[in-house]
């Protein structure tokens, strides 16, 4: 009885996972195209809703990499349990809910990987991870990923502007945003395709640890059906924090560009759910966006946002594996220790929530920044508009992305 009510927390806590991730990763796909007014926001995070509903159908291949494939089986089974995956869950969870906070487009991918290791480590050593695997399948992918999409959009971008002579031919800009609509949608699909399925291999690898599936197995159908209807939910209610810093504050995009980074993410997701890589669509987006602002002549990056997007690319895996192993180690003390991090984890995620409520981003001003920022490093006379780059580090992203 023990073992299911914790298998039934589990499940629980990795569906409100699967449901941050939504609404944390909603910006990989319609960011641009909310941005450039390609699609108005509502109707930008239904068609995201329903294509990452039925992404999640399409593959299993990144599920049965985490179900089996990053944490070891010993003589007795997978070498982890089913309260160390609990444990595990709430620093992706706490991780994914600060970040968005912030409005800083995070790993969600890296969040779960780190609390899951870090609660594994603590709860059964090193030797329950499978560093191998995390490091051609997670680290490997983490690095590559976001250089590929951004190449790959910066040369899009490049060509775009050449081909249609900087994107004053007659009816191109539009001919783009009808673009967006095609290519937001297909990054959304295959965000189902690999996003939704981490979610399902936890949810299994719990499964297999508790002794109610075989190892080696792939997710049950009510898995994948109740995986993709919580990313799906997830995805519907928004995210617009992030959605913000992507598509406006890490450079002043315009369709051309949105379409160039859109179809290098999508593109470069989709194979990697093909080979079961676990990568990070936020990085993969966030890569693509950059590229694309560099594509543009005279168009600039902000630079500050990028390093502050990348330091928290640096830190979320370790962050996460730090709270996971806290949990773990309390968790795993005695049924005492379970409750008391599932009081610890409610509160601090209702905090984030109140905190967000303070300066909320909606549907109705997610496009606006504020002014009196410094230009972006490389723009022009006339290129971008210096908009929401601000001056305070850290703070900023905490103030200003948040409005």
């Amino acid at each position: 009885m023990d073992v299911l009510i914790t298998v039934l927390l589990v499940v629980a806590i990795a569906l409100v996972f699967d449901f941050t991730n939504g609404f944390h990763d909603t910006a990989n796909a319609m960011a641009t195209s909310v941005a450039t007014g390609a699609l108005k926001p509502k109707v930008a995070v239904t068609i995201s809703a329903v294509l990452n509903l039925a992404g999640a159908f399409l593959s299993t291949e990144v599920a049965k990499t985490i179900s089996g494939g990053i944490i070891n089986e010993g003589e007795n089974g997978v070498d982890i349990t089913p309260t160390m995956i609990f444990a595990g869950l709430v620093g992706a969870v706490l991780w994914n809910l600060a970040t968005w906070y912030l409005g800083l487009p995070s790993s969600s991918t890296h969040a779960l990987f780190g609390g899951l290791i870090g609660a594994a480590i603590i709860g059964a050593g090193f030797d329950a991870v499978n560093f191998g695997v995390v490091l051609s399948n997670v680290v490997i992918p983490a690095i590559l990923s976001p250089v590929v999409a951004g190449v790959v959009a910066l040369v899009a971008t490049y060509a775009a502007y050449r081909i249609t002579q900087q994107a004053k031919a007659r009816g191109s800009d539009a001919g783009f945003r009808h673009g967006q609509t095609v290519s937001a949608s297909l990054v959304s699909l295959a965000h189902g395709t690999n996003d939704a399925q981490k979610t399902m291999g936890v949810i299994t690898l719990t499964l297999i640890a508790a002794g109610y599936q075989d190892s080696g197995s792939g997710p049950q159908l009510w898995v994948i059906v109740t995986c993709g209807l919580a990313i799906a939910l997830g995805t519907y209610l928004g995210g617009w924090r992030i959605m913000r810093t992507v598509g406006k504050r890490i450079t002043d995009i315009h369709a051309p560009q949105g379409f160039a980074a859109e179809t290098s993410s999508a593109a470069t997701i989709l194979v990697s759910s093909h080979l079961g890589f676990a990568l990070s669509t936020t990085q993969v987006t966030s890569g693509a966006v950059i590229g694309a602002g560099l594509g543009k002549k005279l168009a600039g990056v902000h630079w500050g946002i990028v390093g502050r997007i990348a330091t928290g690319w640096l830190v979320t895996l370790p962050a996460a594996a730090l709270v996971g192993g806290l949990a773990a180690w309390a968790a795993s003390s005695s049924p005492i220790g379970l409750a008391i991090v599932v009081v610890l984890a409610l509160a601090a995620g209702l905090a984030f929530f109140f905190l967000a409520r303070r300066h909320p981003v909606t549907h109705e001003n997610v496009n606006e920044v504020d002014e009196g920022g410094r230009e972006p490093v490389g723009a022009g006379a006339g290129a971008g508009t210096g908009k929401g780059t601000g001056t305070d580090g850290a703070a900023e992203t905490g103030t200003e992305a948040g409005r």
